[in-house]
């Protein structure tokens, strides 16, 4: 585990970033002797991430090879990066209309896939990643990333409406659990006005980006092995009844909620 954790959100404030980054994940694996298979869930987040590997990342089930900079789409599907040997991933978690907004890309092609960051035209991509692999000092190379994401910001090619960023807003601070109708109440937009913009700024409808909040507001309950009563996580975030939570859980992660166990993060 790294000691501090605040030079991230320092670094998030000193590049402007706090309205585009939710937070920067480090995972650092040096054992090089054997191969890792680390699973990742829905959270609502795409985000940008960079690879440090010997022989590369490869991505499952999608059967893929990822490059080493890429922007990844909302994980719907519980995915697995095998990994051989040691590692470095460098995460920057985007706000959910990221991709479209700093990148122009329909966040829809991105679902469960991802971008090679190498492809941009807007910026020179290779420069800064030659830059991340000159030095071995995780803060400095989290720093460039950093600086590689403000210069999208300045390219930004496009501006959300208010009313789809309050709408994710307010889904995010309930956990998921608001229903469409009261968020088109609250906004005092249409039904069909809000299931357009989520399609079209976070690639999912609002009712399926609410369940994967949902579903990950508990997640974090599960995985905190601070619970006792199963049943106190399901109430607590708005399930029906255990049931139905046992379901949504094991569609998000294949497996059932006391047989999970998840590579945490350093």
């Amino acid at each position: 585990m790294l000691q501090s954790v605040d030079w991230k959100k320092k670094l998030i404030d000193d590049y402007g970033l706090a309205f585009h980054v939710k937070d920067i994940l480090l995972f650092v694996e040096k054992a090089d002797d054997k191969t890792h298979s680390i699973p990742f869930f829905a959270d609502g987040y795409p985000g940008i991430m960079f690879q440090q590997t010997a022989k590369g990342v490869f991505l499952k089930p999608q059967n893929k090879f990822l490059s080493e900079i890429f922007l990844y789409g909302l994980t719907i599907i519980p995915i697995e990066l095998i990994v051989e040997g040691a590692y470095r991933f460098i995460v920057f978690q985007l706000h959910p209309v990221a991709a479209r907004a700093l990148l122009g890309i329909d966040p829809r092609e991105l679902n469960d896939d991802c971008y090679d960051l190498n492809l941009l035209t807007s910026i020179t991509t290779k420069e800064y990643l030659a830059e991340i692999q000159s030095t071995a000092d995780i803060r400095v190379q989290s720093e460039i990333i950093a600086r590689l994401i403000s210069q999208l910001i300045l390219n930004k090619v496009y501006f959300p409406h208010a009313s789809i960023m309050d709408a994710i807003e307010m889904i995010i601070k309930s956990a998921g659990k608001l229903s469409v109708k009261e968020l088109t109440e609250k906004l005092h937009i249409t039904e069909r006005t809000l299931q357009r913009n989520f399609i079209e700024h976070v690639g999912v409808p609002p009712k399926k980006f609410a369940k994967i909040i949902q579903f990950y507001s508990s997640f974090n309950q599960v995985t905190a092995d601070s619970w006792s009563r199963l049943t106190d996580i399901v109430y607590e975030n708005g399930f029906a009844d255990q049931s139905h939570f046992i379901r949504d859980f094991k569609k998000y992660t294949g497996q059932n909620p006391k047989q999970l166990k998840v590579k945490k993060e350093v």
